[in-house]
C-alpha cells in the first residue's frame, strides 16, 4: 500500500475532502501538528472540507470544541456528527419507534443529542422504554466495559431497544485507548439484549448530508480520510467514495511509527476495504 507523507498529492484529484476528527484532526485534546496548515492549503485552493465524526454530540457542540482548540472556523464548511443525525431522527421518534422515556448511558455533555426534544431521562431500567447509549460515563470510567454490565444486564432482561450514537468501539485520548459506545453495544448483545440501532459511520446513510454540505453531487470528486478501517474506510467505500487510511490515532496505536505497507494491505483486505493509499499524518 502506498503511504503518502501529506495530502498535497490529493489536492488536484478531488474537490471535496471529508475528514474524521478524533484520531485524524485532533487527539481528543489538541489538533495534531500541521493540521491547520494542511486545511488552510485546501481552502486556499477552493476545496470543500467537511468533518464527519461519530461524536455523540450535536454538530454545534463539536464546532465549538474545535474552535476552543484553536482551529480557525474558516478552515471547514460544516461538521456532520452522529449526534446531530441521531437528534434529527429522534426529533421524529416515529422514525425509530421509541417511546418517551430513555435510560441514558454516557456523560452529561452528550445530552445535546436530545436537547429541545420531548424525551424524559430515567436511571431506572424498569421505567425506561429504550436505552440511549452515547458511551462511557465518568462514574464507571472509560477503560473497560465490565463496570457497565449490571446496568446493561437489567436493560437486556427487559429487552429494551438501544440507540448507539457512536458506533466506534475504541478511540485514542492522547496516548490512552478508551472504549466508546460501540463497545457497550457489543456487550449488550452478548448479554442478550437486542442489537442496537447504530447511527454513524460505517452506515452509508450518513454520507448524503456530507455531500449536501460540500455542495457536490459526484462522489468521484470526493475523498474521505480516517484512521479506522471498520468505520471510516468501510463507510466511505459503502457510499462509493475513495478513502485514504490515516496512520494516526487508532492506526498509530496498532501499527506504530513505521508501518509496513504490506501489513497495512493485509489488514485492509481482512477488513474488506480498499483505500487508495495510506497517509502518515494530516499535513500538507
Amino acid at each position: 500500500m502506498k503511504i503518502l507523507q501529506g495530502i498535497a498529492p490529493l489536492a488536484d484529484r478531488y474537490d471535496g475532502f471529508v475528514f474524521d476528527l478524533w484520531g485524524v484532526v485532533h487527539d481528543g485534546r489538541k489538533p495534531y501538528p500541521g493540521v491547520a496548515h494542511a486545511l488552510g492549503e485546501l481552502r486556499a485552493r477552493g476545496k470543500g472540507v467537511v468533518f464527519l465524526s461519530n461524536a455523540p454530540r450535536r454538530s454545534h457542540v463539536v464546532d465549538r470544541l474545535l474552535t476552543n482548540m484553536g482551529l480557525d472556523r474558516g478552515l471547514w464548511d460544516a461538521i456532520v456528527t452522529s449526534g446531530e443525525l441521531a437528534w434529527r431522527a429522534l426529533r421524529d421518534r416515529s422514525t425509530l419507534g421509541y417511546g418517551r422515556r430513555a435510560l441514558h448511558i454516557g456523560p452529561e455533555r452528550d445530552l445535546s443529542t436530545i436537547e429541545e426534544l420531548d424525551i424524559e431521562l430515567t436511571a431506572d431500567p424498569a421505567a425506561a422504554e429504550w436505552v440511549l447509549n452515547t458511551g462511557p460515563d465518568p462514574e464507571r470510567g472509560n477503560g473497560a466495559v465490565a463496570p457497565y454490565r449490571p446496568m446493561l444486564e437489567a436493560c437486556a432482561h427487559r429487552g429494551l431497544p438501544m440507540l448507539c450514537v457512536n458506533p466506534d468501539r475504541f478511540v485514542m485520548v492522547g496516548e490512552s485507548r478508551v472504549i466508546c459506545a460501540g463497545a457497550l453495544a457489543d456487550l449488550y448483545v452478548e448479554l442478550g439484549g437486542p442489537r442496537a440501532t447504530e447511527i454513524g459511520k460505517p452506515d452509508p446513510a450518513v454520507y448524503p448530508p456530507v455531500m449536501e454540505a460540500l455542495g457536490l453531487h459526484d462522489v468521484a470528486r470526493v475523498v474521505a480520510i480516517g484512521d479506522s478501517p471498520h468505520t471510516d474506510l468501510a463507510g466511505a467505500q459503502a457510499a462509493g467514495i475513495d478513502a485514504v487510511w490515516a496512520l494516526t490515532g487508532l492506526a498509530a496505536h496498532a501499527h506504530g511509527e513505521a508501518p509496513d505497507p504490506a501489513e497495512l494491505a493485509r489488514v485492509a483486505a481482512e477488513e474488506g476495504v480498499t483505500p487508495i493509499a495510506a497517509l502518515s499524518e494530516l499535513r500538507w
